[in-house]
C-alpha cells in the first residue's frame, strides 16, 4: 500500500509541476502568432461535421477546440491548465464559437467510455509524461468507428530539435516520462494505438512560421512566452555560463533553419478509426 500511495503522490507532483509550467509566459500567444494553423488543419483532416460529439485533449487556449466547434461539433476544450481554459474562453466568446471547457488530466479523463464521436489533440496530448496511459484514454472515450486525431512535432523537426537543444540544460525527467516528440513518429503511435483502431493515416506536414525576422527574436519570444523554454532557463538562472550558452545555442538553431524570415516546422498527422 505504501508503495502505491507513493506513486500516487509522485504522479500528482508531476501533474502539478506540468500545470505550473503551461501556465508560465503566454502560451496563447504561441497558438495564436506562430502556430494558429494547426487547429484548422487537424479539424480539416478529421472532418468534424453538425453535432459531431469531440473532444479536444491537451486542448490549451483553444487552438483546435475552436475551430472545430465554429465547424459545428459539439466541443469539450480538456485540458491540465486552468489558466488556459481562462484564455481560451476568451478567444472562444470574442469569436463566437460555443463550447465547454473542463480541466482534466489526458492520462485519466473524466468522461465515460465511448462518450465522443471524435477525439482529438493538437501538438498537447504529446506532452503527457507517461504515453501508453494518455493513448488508452484517448482510445477508451473514442466510441467504436469514430475518429482520433493527432498532431504532434516530429522528433527531426525543428520543435524537436529545439527540445533536444534545451535537454541538457533542463532536470532530469522523472522515472517513466517519455520524450513529447515521440509521439511523432508514426511508428511509435501505430504500437501505442495497437489493434484498438483501423484506418490509420498519417502524413508528415509542415508549417511556415513566419514569425521572427531574425534569430534572436525567435529565441527571445521562446524565453518569455513558452512554458517548457521558460522552466529549462530557470532551471539554470544561476549559472551565467549556461544560460550564456542556451541562448547561443537556441539562436544557432533558429539561424540554421530560417529562410527568407520563414522557418519550417515539420509535424506528423494522424488519423485513424476506433475498433468496433
Amino acid at each position: 500500500m505504501t508503495g502505491t500511495a507513493d506513486a500516487r503522490e509522485a504522479d500528482r507532483a508531476l501533474k502539478a509541476k506540468h500545470r505550473t509550467m503551461w501556465a508560465l509566459g503566454d502560451y496563447p500567444a504561441v497558438a495564436t502568432r506562430v502556430v494558429s494553423a494547426l487547429g484548422p488543419a487537424l479539424v480539416e483532416a478529421c472532418a468534424i461535421k453538425d453535432g459531431d460529439r469531440v473532444l479536444d485533449i491537451a486542448a490549451g487556449s483553444g487552438n483546435a477546440s475552436i475551430p472545430a466547434a465554429l465547424a459545428g461539433g459539439d466541443v469539450v476544450a480538456s485540458d491540465l491548465t486552468p489558466e488556459l481554459l481562462a484564455r481560451g474562453r476568451r478567444e472562444a466568446e470574442a469569436r463566437g464559437a460555443v463550447l465547454r471547457w473542463q480541466e482534466a488530466d489526458a492520462e485519466a479523463l473524466p468522461f465515460e467510455d465511448g462518450a465522443f464521436d471524435t477525439v482529438m489533440s493538437c501538438v498537447g496530448v504529446m506532452f503527457a509524461p507517461h504515453h501508453q496511459a494518455a493513448a488508452d484514454e484517448l482510445v477508451r472515450v473514442c466510441r467504436p468507428g469514430g475518429t482520433i486525431g493527432l498532431l504532434s512535432w516530429t522528433p527531426e523537426g525543428f520543435v524537436g530539435q529545439m527540445f533536444a537543444v534545451m535537454k541538457p540544460y533542463a532536470p532530469p525527467p522523472p522515472p517513466g516520462a517519455q520524450p513529447p516528440p515521440l509521439w511523432g513518429q508514426e511508428d511509435h503511435v501505430r504500437a501505442l494505438l495497437g489493434d484498438r483502431v483501423t484506418d490509420i493515416e498519417a502524413h508528415r506536414r509542415k508549417i511556415r512560421v513566419d514569425t521572427f525576422s531574425a534569430p534572436e527574436d525567435f529565441r527571445e519570444f521562446f524565453k518569455t512566452a513558452y512554458g517548457p523554454t521558460i522552466a529549462v532557463y530557470r532551471n539554470i538562472a544561476d549559472d551565467p555560463e549556461r544560460t550564456a550558452a542556451l541562448d547561443t545555442a537556441l539562436a544557432d538553431l533558429a539561424g540554421g533553419a530560417l529562410r527568407d524570415g520563414v522557418i519550417e516546422w515539420d509535424y506528423l498527422l494522424l488519423t485513424a478509426r476506433r475498433s468496433g
